[in-house]
Formats: C-alpha cells, sequence, structure tokens
C-alpha cells in the first residue's frame, strides 16, 4: 500500500511539474482582460466591421493567430478568445452549454466595443454559432460553421476522455497521466483531425497544442465533449427559428465531424443557408488553405455586414 501511495504521489508531482513546464512555453499571446465578470484571454486584430473566432475542442485561440486571423485583420476588427477552461482562460465551475457560450461572447464583444459581429466557430465551436443564431439572431449579422459539429451523434469520444469524467479515477488520470503521456499520443490524434491532407510543419507547436495537456484543461475539454453530445438533441429541433445568414463550409473529407452527420442534417432544417464543401480538405481547412479560406469568410462577412447595414437604415428611416 505504502508502496502504490509512494508511486502515486511520484506520478502527480511528474505531472505538476510537467503542467507548469508546459504553461513555461506556452504563455499568452493576447490580453487577460475580465469581461463579462470572467478572466478571459484574448487577442485583437484589425478594424472595420466585427468577427469573433472561436475554436474547437482541445485547442485554443492560437488555433486562429496561425492562421486566418492575421488573413481576416486586413479587412475586419477581428476577436479570437481562448473558451473557458481551454488555452489561457480558467474554467467556470458549472458547464458552459452553447446557448451559455454564445451569450458570454457576445457580451465580451459588446464590452469591447464590436456590436452586430459575425461569429466564426470551428468544429465544437459550430455548436456556438448556431446557439447565437437561433437564440440571439438579432445581436450578430451571421454566422460561419467551419466543419462545425451542429447535431448530435453515434459513437464514442475515445477512452482518455471518458476516463477523465469518471469522479476521482478522472481527476487522478489528468494530474498524474495526461501532462506524461499525452505528448507520445499527440502526434496520432492530430494526424486524424488532418487526414487526408498533411499535417504542416512544427503545427503543434505553433498553435500551443500541449496546452490541452495540463490537467484542468483536459477535464474540462473531456466535459465539454461528453456533455455536449446531449446538448445537442435539444438545441438541434430549434434551428428553423435561425434567419440570420449561416455559412456552413465543411471538408469533404472530414472524418472528425462528417458532413453527412453534421451538415447535410443541418442544411435539411435550413434550405437557406449557404454550404461550402471543400473536396479534397479534412478537418482542419484553415490550415491547409488558409488563403482560400479566409476568403471564402471574409466574402461572406462582407454580403453579412452589408446586409445588416442596410437593414438598421431601413429600420432607422422607418421612425
Amino acid at each position: 500500500m505504502w508502496l502504490l501511495l509512494a508511486v502515486l504521489a511520484l506520478l502527480l508531482f511528474a505531472g505538476w511539474r510537467r503542467a507548469r513546464l508546459i504553461e513555461q512555453d506556452y504563455p499568452p499571446v493576447g490580453q487577460i482582460r475580465r469581461l463579462d465578470g470572467r478572466e478571459v484571454h484574448v487577442v485583437e486584430a484589425g478594424e472595420g466591421p466585427a468577427l469573433i473566432l472561436l475554436h474547437g475542442a482541445s485547442s485554443n485561440l492560437q488555433d486562429w493567430t496561425e492562421s486566418l486571423l492575421p488573413r481576416l485583420a486586413r479587412e475586419f476588427r477581428v476577436i479570437a478568445i481562448d473558451r473557458p477552461g481551454l488555452g489561457h482562460s480558467p474554467a467556470s465551475r458549472d458547464w458552459l452549454n452553447p446557448g451559455d457560450l454564445a451569450d458570454f461572447v457576445l457580451n465580451a464583444a459588446e464590452e469591447l466595443g464590436a456590436q452586430q459581429p459575425v461569429i466564426v466557430g470551428h468544429s465544437w465551436s459550430g455548436s456556438v454559432v448556431l446557439a447565437a443564431l437561433t437564440d440571439q439572431g438579432h445581436r450578430v449579422a451571421g454566422g460561419v460553421s467551419l466543419a462545425g459539429v451542429a447535431s448530435h451523434w453515434v459513437g464514442g469520444i475515445g477512452w482518455p476522455t471518458h476516463l477523465a469524467r469518471v469522479p476521482l479515477l478522472g481527476r487522478l488520470f489528468c494530474h498524474a497521466l495526461v501532462p506524461l503521456l499525452g505528448p507520445a499520443m499527440m502526434p496520432a490524434a492530430i494526424a486524424k483531425i488532418f487526414r487526408p491532407n498533411r499535417v504542416p510543419d512544427h503545427y503543434a507547436e505553433r498553435i500551443a497544442a500541449p496546452l490541452a495537456l495540463r490537467p484542468h484543461a483536459f477535464w474540462s475539454n473531456a466535459r465539454d465533449l461528453v456533455r455536449l453530445n446531449r446538448f445537442l438533441q435539444t438545441q438541434s429541433t430549434r434551428y428553423p427559428r435561425i434567419k440570420r445568414p449561416l455559412l456552413v463550409m465543411h471538408g469533404q473529407d472530414d472524418a472528425v465531424v462528417p458532413f453527412w452527420n453534421h451538415g447535410e442534417r443541418l442544411t435539411a432544417l435550413l434550405p437557406d443557408a449557404e454550404v461550402q464543401l471543400l473536396p479534397g480538405l479534412g478537418h482542419a481547412p484553415h490550415h491547409v488553405a488558409p488563403d482560400d479560406i479566409a476568403e471564402r469568410i471574409a466574402a461572406f462577412a462582407r454580403r453579412c455586414h452589408a446586409g445588416s447595414a442596410e437593414a438598421s437604415m431601413q429600420a432607422g428611416g422607418g421612425r
């Protein structure tokens, strides 16, 4: 028993030490701001109409700063946010579902002076875009779901994620083993995200991917993934309420968030949504073809903001 406790203590110390080193290696690249009552890591760039960028699961805002943000900031005011619990934004004690996150993000944007933004969400955060359009359409000019999750799914999300959610044992797993074993497992996980495309050189280091291996981040991400599936069973029934412009961009070969389950089911409910299937691309089109994806989003955002401005002028003229 004493030997077991000693080994566990050694693993916990080693995991804690590794997590500290990860934070030292990948410090914040933006500012820690207090917005809508929460501490949140934010990067802002550019001037013009507002664009908000939300990253997916196991990720952080450097997924954007290393891909689309510099390109979009040539024309728009771009705000990238670390979702609570990931990157350098502290976790929330209570789970923030996509609707909660949409409200928080839009409140934060308004505090930053960004009104009527176009909101862009990759992967997990596609659900946040859809929540914003469904329940708070009056606050946004439009939304882009980039390889976004829209519907519930059948199947697992990996044994480490489920293990992380087991009471007590999951916490021990996150603190003692994830920071130590995660680096060895990360290349295979990243390759799956990019398949059938090649992983860009130094991708994990450039986007600070190891931040997801810190205990609190891994646990928060597991909570997000496990709870999202059930939540979307309800949220997806309300998509027909969406009236604002929606662009659905999806890699045709995306095996992580397949279009047939998320894009097709979504657009069946929203026949007016704009759909752009991307041949030959997987789950990370913004890294494989960043110039093309940025221009597609920029063109859509121009139309959204122009339409929003026209509607505001018509409303003003009618008073």
